[in-house]
């Protein structure tokens, strides 16, 4: 039973640091969850103070990743259209045909967006959508670096009960 445990540990970490660029699938809550799965063996000893530090800083990434980039836009002079393109463009871009349509799609969102509010002003539109991709980019590195760090703790401490696990 340890070993499916920890092969599912494993699975959800692959799924979080996948998620971590793909907004279609949960980038920390599975690294979480990974990490809860491995500390559910047997093997492994109990530490709450890990799972509940690396739960909340689950859950404040978390948020912080659908924050960013909406403050990006609005840093860089968007308005509500904006930061609402760039939540729509973020969807459309994530079942788009195209490649890496999620990356484009923010960025797209935010600049149609911006020009439903002002279709004059294209210089600011193409500004507010800069700070979408920025803020977009910032939040899938803040999220790609903790999900690392929660797998090279996942590893720590498969490494460490190696000898009862396998």
């Amino acid at each position: 039973m340890d070993l499916l445990l920890v092969f599912l540990g494993l699975i959800c970490m692959i799924i979080g640091i996948l998620g971590s660029f793909l907004p279609v699938l949960p980038g920390m809550p599975s690294c979480w969850i990974g990490l809860l799965l491995l500390y559910m063996t047997e093997s492994v000893e109990n530490n709450y103070w890990i799972l509940g530090i690396t739960l909340f800083l689950t859950i404040i990434i978390s948020i912080l990743a659908y924050v960013i980039p909406a403050k990006g836009t609005k840093r860089y002079g968007g308005s509500s259209y904006g930061i609402w393109g760039t939540n729509i463009g973020l969807i459309v871009g994530i079942f788009a045909p195209i490649p890496f349509g999620f990356i484009i799609g923010p960025f797209v969102g935010a600049f149609l967006g911006e020009l439903l509010y002002d279709s004059q002003n294209h210089k600011r539109a193409l500004r507010a959508a800069t700070g979408s991709f920025i803020g977009f980019l910032a939040s899938s590195f803040i999220n790609f670096m903790f999900c690392i760090m929660f797998f090279g703790l996942f590893i720590t401490i498969v490494w460490q009960n190696r000898a009862s696990l396998f």
